[in-house]
Order: structure tokens, then C-alpha cells, then sequence
């Protein structure tokens, strides 16, 4: 069996930034080095090409009778900048105490390494486990995984015969408390841009004669959202389901006050919609958010003009029932109402996710037909998760987006089962990024007998 913390470190050393050619090195050497290991333990191997970075596809046959798991995962990370902030190089892996900082440490190297340990150790000690397992590690996940849906349906007929989909890329609050993810929010994003003059003007020579881009921009972003928190546009929450009384009970066991969610914010207050708490809100409901604001002089000093364009990146977070279609068409159409005539503007799309949500079994709205394996994948992890974290999982959405299991839903038809292992102090996407060692030993005893539980039935 091989040390999985010093492949951990080995795979980090390859610079897998999906978003930057310059990186086309580090993406050849972290997909050889995983799929080389996966070789070794005893899978077939394929890497399918793709038009930008390859998905690795490594098998395990056996009996057609037998389970068959999928397990998910990427080989590509974030851009590391800014260097500066980082005390050890990104990519030379090093031990503090008892983490692993790196990037891609957390998300998603460190993940795939437990999973494979985990694999690795089972079936040493089990070489006739009655379970099929494929990896299924894609490179473009940091980048909104272009090329996967494309995957999927080529490769839709061999893989939509597995019972259900096991992955860790999802969240815990603390060492001691692990979250099995069962929704994510879904994404729509897109670009507002707003011209006015066909060039910068001098602010004395022409101010007040016309519109200021940035103004426009300014009322019309304002506009999007009402005084109380909600996002101030018609028909905005049709779709959105009610919170079943299980979910807020599993909330309520979350542990952290308000206070402490506060604090580690950094903010004087919460701006919550009424009727939700700052858990319920980050989990429940949809958002409108302004990622990136500008126009005009930038630099040092002053520079009096009028500028010709200014822009926002907007992106909103959906929940379960909610289509990106249909949200994008009717946040552009308020957009275009309320836009000032005296300028000019243009709405440009960008990616989109669909929203996910899995049920557990022995819930008020378990689907009568789940699929048995399924289930029986769930209660292995809370019984597995019990054992090994001394404590049983919550069963919580979340508020971020892996729009891929979406599409694994709507193409294969399989769900997924996602224990989290990423900590709020991992700093995932951002510098000094880290995984804890002791996480990591306990997702993979508890990955094991998953696993096993799952085979034996």
C-alpha cells in the first residue's frame, strides 16, 4: 500500500491550472500521475480526449450483479495568485502542524487521494470485493466543466448502468462534524455592459449634458434588489419549493451561532431576506449578486471624465426548481425596462448550472421508487461517519454549486452521495489553501467502509 499523504504531495507538485495554458504542463503531468496511480491498484485506464483537458476513466469490472459505484473527482485547481500572499510556494507541498498546504490540497487533489486510498486499502485487503468501481476525474471543473456534458453523453450508455455517483467536494463546519451535501444551488451568469458617449469626455467641458454610464449602471444594479434583502424581480421566486420541517430541523444541529458566522464574516450584520436565518438564507434561497463592478479612471490621483463604458458581472445562485433559462430571461427582461434610454447597453452570457437536490431514504419526501443501492449507500455513510468521526452526519444543502451533478442527473440518471471534507479554514480558491491530515486518514477509513458496505449488501 502506498503512502497516500506523500502522493498527496506528488500530485500537488504537478500545476494543474485548467484556466491558463500556461499550466498545459502541470495538466499532462497531474492527469499521467493519477491515472498511472489508478493503473498500479489495479484499473483499466482510459483518457478520453476532450476538446480542452481530458477526463480520466479507470474501471474495475466484475459481475454484472454486482453494485457499481462511480466515483467523481478533478485533477485540475485555481490559479494560485496572488503569490504574494502565499507563505510556501503553491506547488511545493509542505507540512505545518497538522495540514497539508498546497494548492489544490482541498479541492480537489486531496479529495480524489482519500477516495483512491481508501480504494487501494479495500481491496488489498478484500481483492475479491464483490463491487464494480469506476473513476471518473475530469480536468475542467475549475473552469465550469465545458466539456463534460459532451463526456457524458458519449459515454452515456456505459455508465448510466452504475447505482449511484460518490463523491467529496462539499463542506464541513468542524473536524468532528461531517455533512453528507444533499442540494447544491444551481448558477446563471452574465455580463452588463452600458455605453454612453462613443469615447471619454472631459467632465467640465461636458457634465451634465448627458447620462454617466456608471450612473445607469449604478440605478439599474440598485433596482435588482428591495430594501428588505430579496431580489426585486417579477416572477423571481415562483419556482422555489418549500423547506421540508426535516431540513430545518437538520439545520438547527449545525452548531454554529450566528454570532460566530458573524464574526468570522467580518461584518457588522446580516442582510437576510425576512423569514430566514443566515444558515436557512445561504442554503434555501436564491440569490442576485455583483461580482465585479467598473468604469472609468482607475489609477492613482484623479482624472475628471465622463467614461464612455461601464460594466458588473452578475451571477445568481438557484435553488432546486428554479431553470437558469428561465431566470436569465426574466432578469434581462427587468434589466431592459428599467435601463435608461439615453444610453446604450448589452447582456452578455456566460455560464450556467443547474440547481441539484438528492433526498436521503426514511425522509417525508423520499421518493417512493429510490433505487435500493442508493439507499443503502446512504445508511453505510451515516453508520460509517458515525463510527469513524464520533458523531452522526447532518444531512445539509449547500450553498455553493458543482453544476456536473446536475448534469450526471440529467444525462446518466444516477444520483450522488457527497461527504464533505473541506473545512472553512482549507481556504479553498484562495492563497495558502491546505488539507487536514486528520480529515483526511478519517475520510478514508470511513470511504472504506462505505464502500465495503455498499458490496456487501
Amino acid at each position: 500500500m502506498f503512502d497516500p499523504v506523500e502522493k498527496l504531495k506528488e500530485f500537488i507538485r504537478h500545476p494543474s491550472v485548467s484556466a491558463d495554458p500556461k499550466f498545459k504542463d502541470g495538466m499532462v503531468g497531474a492527469r499521467e500521475f493519477v491515472a498511472g496511480l489508478l493503473g498500479s491498484i489495479g484499473f483499466k485506464v482510459a483518457v478520453v480526449p476532450t476538446p480542452l483537458h481530458p477526463v480520466i476513466l479507470a474501471e474495475r469490472g466484475g459481475d454484472p450483479s454486482w453494485p457499481h459505484v462511480i466515483i467523481y473527482g478533478h485533477y485540475d485547481v485555481q490559479p494560485a495568485d496572488p503569490l504574494n500572499l502565499w507563505e510556501t510556494p503553491p506547488f511545493e507541498p509542505v507540512i505545518r502542524g497538522n495540514r497539508l498546504y498546497g494548492r489544490g490540497a482541498a479541492d480537489n487533489k486531496g479529495e480524489v487521494m482519500t477516495h483512491i486510498a481508501a480504494v487501494a486499502r479495500l481491496l488489498e485487503r478484500r481483492p475479491d470485493l464483490p463491487l464494480r468501481i469506476t473513476f471518473m476525474l475530469e480536468g475542467e471543473e475549475e473552469i465550469g466543466s465545458p466539456s463534460f456534458p459532451a463526456f457524458l453523453d458519449t459515454y452515456r450508455d456505459r455508465l448510466k448502468k452504475a447505482d449511484f455517483v460518490f463523491l467529496s467536494d462539499t463542506g464541513i463546519p468542524r473536524e468532528d462534524q461531517v455533512v453528507i451535501t444533499c442540494g447544491l444551488r444551481g448558477l446563471m451568469l452574465f455580463d452588463l455592459e452600458v455605453t454612453g458617449a462613443r469615447g471619454d469626455l472631459h467632465s467640465g467641458q461636458h457634465g451634465g449634458v448627458l447620462r454617466n454610464p456608471i450612473q445607469a449602471l449604478a440605478e439599474v444594479c440598485a433596482s435588482l434588489h428591495s430594501a428588505d434583502g430579496r431580489v426585486n424581480v417579477p416572477g423571481f421566486y415562483d419556482d422555489v419549493l418549500d423547506v421540508e420541517p426535516w431540513e430545518r430541523a437538520e439545520l438547527a444541529k449545525f452548531g454554529q451561532s450566528e454570532e460566530q458566522y458573524r464574526e468570522f464574516l467580518g461584518i457588522p450584520a446580516f442582510h437576510t431576506a425576512k423569514g430566514f436565518s443566515p444558515f436557512e438564507a445561504v442554503r434555501f434561497l436564491p440569490t442576485l449578486e455583483f461580482n465585479g463592478i467598473g468604469g472609468g479612471y482607475q489609477g492613482a490621483g484623479t482624472k475628471t471624465v465622463i467614461p464612455s463604458k461601464a460594466f458588473a458581472k452578475i451571477s445568481c445562485r438557484l435553488v432546486p426548481n428554479q431553470s437558469p433559462d428561465k431566470i436569465r430571461a426574466l432578469v434581462y427582461a427587468a434589466i431592459r425596462e428599467r435601463m435608461p434610454k439615453d444610453v446604450t447597453f448589452r447582456l452578455v452570457d456566460q455560464h450556467h448550472g443547474t440547481p441539484y437536490v438528492v433526498v436521503p431514504p426514511d425522509r417525508s419526501n423520499t421518493p417512493a421508487d429510490q433505487p435500493v443501492v442508493l439507499a443503502r449507500a446512504f445508511r453505510a455513510a451515516d453508520a460509517a461517519v458515525t463510527e469513524v468521526f464520533g458523531q452522526a452526519p447532518l444531512y445539509l444543502r449547500e450553498g455553493g454549486s458543482v453544476p456536473i451533478i446536475a448534469d450526471i442527473k440529467r444525462v446518466l440518471g444516477l444520483d450522488s452521495v457527497m461527504l464533505g471534507l473541506c473545512l472553512p479554514e482549507d481556504n479553498l480558491h484562495a492563497p495558502n489553501e491546505s488539507y487536514h491530515l486528520g480529515v483526511m486518514e478519517k475520510g478514508m477509513r470511513a470511504s472504506e467502509r462505505i464502500l465495503e458496505t455498499v458490496a456487501g449488501g
